[in-house]
């Protein structure tokens, strides 16, 4: 399974200069004006070899050789896995974001993120293991200039590792029931004391150190997530002239055994136990939880993005797999038993669970890239409607994919038979490395309550309005004759629908809030195929528009990205109608069932 990853490097340069058009769109401004169009594709093709060849061949790996935790707390990955994780370092990929002051080759988010999908998917802990240059990037952000000046650098040169350290056993999601506290030393030097759980690569061994970012509640300091501050705490002690000091008090004191993603490290932590665990103060300011959220929404797109990567390899291997197989009659010549047998790409279900694959996972794509994109547009401009746009589009991104991808997942198993059940394939560990994403990062349901209440409802659906008249400006401008006419139909009767249920939901929400738990995932789910529709619609237009003069190759790739829109459409945006009428019917008859009744 050395070579499992099958990228889709002819979609991300379609979604980056033929749809985004990021030459014109972020390229010619600042920050990005050193860059090109033939830089960005050199860049990302020869990331595409290294994730093929290097990244993707400790996969299985990773999956079946177990970590191994000693007594001393420290987390041994298997061999295969810091073999690619070095090769990633020795590109010196880590500072493909980072400025150029800093050595780096500054891309920008868009291009970034295409970056990562290949990485990702052809290694999910691998890309994981990677943290540490956002880590230092954060405390750039946030951090004082003497705390970025100890960690920023050290991190990209010497390769450090990071992790976010939230979770508690008994608190969860629910991150202001936390525990952990910290008390005052000096200046901005704290003492921390605490347990955190599920903390990804919380400790491993091929890292020299690892910088913690940690939330935790100053002597004193108010109950709930108001209460709580970030802190730096790495493993070993950073002195001020970014040489390492003394091992620090911060322990891993078990590994967590899991369904899936077993190479990455999931660990507990438990700090000033064995001895002082000693952290600084984010930017010496009390303000941990809008800290940590940088954090989070980072973390939600990257999950985001895992899940559509998987999906789109897990797509690709299905449909090489179908090219090939050759089994059955072709459904016309069922009754002839002399017929010839014919490769499963024939047969009419196959062909519709491929279809089911490609045109989400390039409607996904085209969410993450969409997203990416305004991250570029937000830096470019300063815009608060930017920064907005980007913070009601992440719980799509992560909530969505996350969970339509595992459903899909299933279809690409399918396409094997019985074959696809066996290691003999990589799909079965797909299933299985990808069903956490919607879990970790806050579950499906807190994505849909983050949409709901925080992104819509706080300021009157304003900023979404903001997006929908971007449909409703497209579809006025609809070619009388246009190759896409149904489709424009549907997204036309998408939209009337999605404005439909907020009207309810707000009266819904005035007699209950229940209704919003009732209902929030279903909203999240056509809030978003909304956007993909609209997004593929998009596609279907550059698409339709280059067709004809297209080279061969070209061509099957443009009628292919039609047949996604055509099937998308289709497919997807009716379910609107559904949700809606379901919304309208519905009452509060679950609540009032008694649990003996379950």
């Amino acid at each position: 399974m050395a070579n499992h990853y099958k990228s889709n490097l002819r979609d991300i340069f379609f979604n980056l200069f033929e749809v985004l058009d990021i030459n014109h769109t972020v390229l010619s401004h600042p920050p990005y004006t050193n860059l090109d169009e033939s830089m960005i594709r050199e860049a990302l093709k020869a990331f595409e070899t290294l994730c093929v060849d290097k990244i993707a061949s400790s996969f299985a790996e990773g999956d079946q050789v177990p970590l191994r935790l000693d007594s001393e707390g420290n987390v041994y990955l298997p061999e295969g896995l810091k073999k690619s994780l070095k090769a990633f370092y020795d590109g010196d990929w880590q500072r493909f974001d980072a400025p150029e002051e800093l050595g780096g080759f500054n891309a920008p988010k868009s291009v970034y993120w295409a970056g990562f999908e290949m990485l990702v998917g052809a290694n999910p802990p691998v890309a994981l293991y990677t943290f540490g240059a956002f880590g230092g990037e954060l405390i750039g952000q946030l951090g004082t200039p003497a705390q970025t000046k100890r960690y920023r650098q050290g991190i990209l040169d010497h390769r450090w590792g990071a992790s976010m350290v939230l979770t508690e056993a008994d608190a969860g999601s629910d991150v202001g029931s936390g525990r952990a506290k910290a008390r005052h030393l000096q200046d901005d030097v704290w003492e921390i004391e605490g347990v955190k759980r599920f903390i990804t690569n919380g400790e491993y061994d091929a890292a020299e150190n690892i910088v913690h970012l940690v939330l935790a509640r100053p002597e004193g300091a108010d109950i709930g997530t108001k209460g709580l501050s970030l802190f730096i705490i790495p493993k070993f002690w950073v002195n001020e002239d970014g040489s390492l000091g003394e091992r620090n008090g911060v322990y891993c004191t078990n590994i967590e055994k899991k369904m899936g993603i077993k190479g990455s490290a999931t660990c507990e932590l438990t700090f000033g136990e064995k001895s002082q665990a000693k952290g600084l103060l984010v930017g010496d300011v009390h303000d941990g939880i809008r800290q940590m959220f940088k954090i989070i929404e980072r973390a939600r797109m990257a999950v985001g993005v895992k899940s559509m990567a998987t999906l789109s390899t897990a797509y690709l291997n299905a449909l090489d797999y179908c090219k090939n197989r050759v089994q059955g009659a072709d459904l016309l010549q069922a009754m002839d038993k002399h017929a010839p047998r014919v490769r499963i790409i024939r047969h009419p279900d196959v062909r519709r669970m491929l279809m089911l694959q490609k045109s989400y996972a390039e409607g996904m794509r085209a969410l993450c890239m969409y997203c990416a994109f305004m991250q570029d547009q937000a830096k470019i401009s300063h815009s608060k409607t930017d920064e907005l746009l980007v913070d009601l589009l992440l719980p799509l991104v992560k909530g969505y994919n996350s969970e339509k991808a595992y459903q899909l997942l299933s279809d690409s198993l399918q396409c094997y038979g019985g074959s696809g059940y066996l290691h003999d394939y990589p799909i079965e560990q797909y299933i299985r490395d990808q069903k956490i994403d919607s879990l970790y990062e806050g579950t499906t349901h807190i994505q849909a309550l983050d949409l709901i209440f925080r992104k819509i409802a706080k300021n009157g659906a304003a900023t979404l309005q903001i997006l929908l008249e971007q449909m409703r400006e497209m579809l006025a401008a609809r070619k009388a004759n246009s190759v896409l006419s149904a489709e424009y139909d549907a997204l036309a009767q998408a939209l009337s629908d999605a404005e439909s249920i907020l009207v309810l939901m707000m009266t819904k929400m005035g007699e209950s809030l229940y209704y919003v738990g009732l209902f929030g995932n279903r909203i999240l789910t056509g809030i978003a195929e909304l956007v993909i529709g609209w997004l593929l619609l998009r596609q279907g237009e550059v698409a339709a528009a280059k067709i004809g003069a297209a080279s061969k190759e070209d061509k099957a790739f443009y009628e292919g990205k039609m047949a996604s829109v055509k099937f998308f459409c289709s497919e997807a945006l009716s379910d609107l109608t559904v949700t809606k009428q379901v919304i309208e019917k519905s009452d509060l008859s679950l609540m009032k069932l008694p649990e003996e009744a379950f």
